[in-house]
């Protein structure tokens, strides 16, 4: 991977699959990142910018030896120009008679410190070189931050989505169990309904744990996958801004070398220091041209890969979409499927409690209990007092007055059929005529 970052600046590399500092050796995730790292190969072999790669050839072809030789080199897959200069700087190193100069056979680590220095110096003054492609990189620059954020906010619902279906399956499952449990507590047809309902409840537990690990693998992991990517793409933008920060610290020494040489020309008795700055001056251009040349490859290359990453983009998102919904739709059908199985059970159960009910046990047998003795409707005292009159009517040794109609009528006691005789009898003190 930092080989390929080195000679294929600008290029978006597939991420690499993260490391675990706890469990790195159990089965599961030995298993896992041998499936990202091969996910990884493939990408890198069908990449359009990496699959010419020297450092690719060898980690597929090269034996044990030229790999590990390979690995442990320190100039193995620099830039173009730091490979230029170290094969001159070996030509140099050599003496006339081919035996290597042990001055200059190994680099001064102050070189190194005095470049970094400079190229901090010129980043932090902000003299660059200008492009004509400046304006596009600045609106790239922009495009990925915007879409960065707006991705991360998408990855975040998505796991909370796939943390909230974990959750429903195992409120499910402890939904299952609590009707397993009543069932048990019930010995007839409505007790195994119940049960019946419990181990719909665990199928559903099943069936939502089930969607929930298909829910990460098919839409959480590519989201986050894509946030990768997108922080590629910034490594590869940064890659181009250390190329141009480079090409300008090159271009500022040339000018101060350039400077140096004219001050000296007009100086007299300094025509070997001259010399020496002038041919110092020359390699120092050279150096700018090579590093002109590498920022332009590497913008280039930049914008080669933004072009096929909004492509790209814009596909896998479609596929990820459509995948995600499908799931749903599949999800919801299995779902429908296993509650209507369970409708006509429960019908079932309404049917059975019409059925004739079984003989109660000696427990449950027991003698009924007497009702109470109906209560005397009262009579409104208008009522009674036309029942006392009708009382004083009443004929002679005939029975006593029928209710008829809700009211009482005198019938008159005949023992001839052709005469009719009533008695009337004397009314009471209180009496109400």
């Amino acid at each position: 991977y930092d080989h390929l970052q080195k000679e294929r600046g600008g290029a978006i590399i597939p991420p690499l699959p993260e490391k675990q500092p706890v469990g790195r050796f159990s089965a599961a995730f030995v298993e896992d990142r041998r499936y990202h790292l091969e996910k990884f190969l493939r990408r890198v072999s069908l990449h359009p910018e990496l699959a010419d790669a020297k450092c690719l050839e060898t980690f597929l072809r090269a034996d044990d030896v030229t790999f590990h030789a390979a690995k442990n080199s320190k100039q193995y897959g620099e830039d173009m120009f730091s490979s230029t200069s170290v094969s001159m700087s070996m030509s140099m190193s050599t003496t006339m008679y081919g035996q290597p100069n042990p001055s200059m056979t190994t680099p001064k680590k102050k070189e190194g410190f005095k470049k970094w220095f400079a190229e901090t110096k010129t980043s932090i003054s902000g003299e660059l070189v200008r492009s004509p492609d400046d304006d596009l990189f600045d609106e790239i620059h922009r495009y990925i931050h915007g879409i960065d954020a707006q991705m991360k906010g998408v990855s975040a619902h998505a796991s909370g989505l796939v943390r909230k279906g974990k959750e429903m399956a195992n409120g499910l499952f402890e939904f299952g169990l609590a009707f397993n449990l009543l069932g048990q507590s019930e010995g007839d047809s409505l007790g195994e309904a119940l049960k019946k309902m419990g181990q719909v409840a665990e199928r559903l537990s099943n069936l939502s744990t089930e969607h929930a690990n298909r829910e990460a693998t098919q839409f959480e992991e590519p989201l986050q996958d894509y946030i990768k990517t997108i922080q590629a793409v910034k490594v590869a933008l940064q890659r181009r801004h250390e190329k141009r920060v480079t090409f300008s610290t090159y271009l500022s020494e040339v000018e101060a070398k350039r400077m140096n040489l004219n001050k000296l020309r007009a100086t007299p008795g300094q025509e070997g220091k001259a010399y020496a700055a002038e041919m110092s001056l020359r390699r120092g251009q050279e150096a700018a041209d090579r590093a002109r040349e590498e920022f332009e490859a590497v913008s280039q290359r930049v914008l080669r890969e933004m072009d096929r990453f909004k492509r790209e983009k814009a596909d896998d998102m479609k596929q990820t979409v459509l995948s995600y919904i499908n799931l749903q739709v599949q999800y919801n059908k299995q779902m429908e499927e296993i509650w209507a199985s369970l409708i006509p059970q429960l019908e079932q159960v309404q049917l059975d409690v019409s059925a004739p009910m079984p003989a109660p046990t000696p427990q449950q047998a027991q003698p009924p209990t007497q009702a109470p003795p109906p209560q005397t409707m009262l009579q409104p005292p208008q009522q009674q007092q036309v029942m006392q009159q009708q009382q004083f009517l009443q004929p002679i040794g005939q029975p006593q007055p029928q209710m008829m109609g809700g009211m009482q009528h005198p019938v008159p006691a005949v023992s001839n059929p052709n005469q009719l005789s009533v008695q009337y009898r004397q009314p009471p003190a209180s009496g109400f005529l």
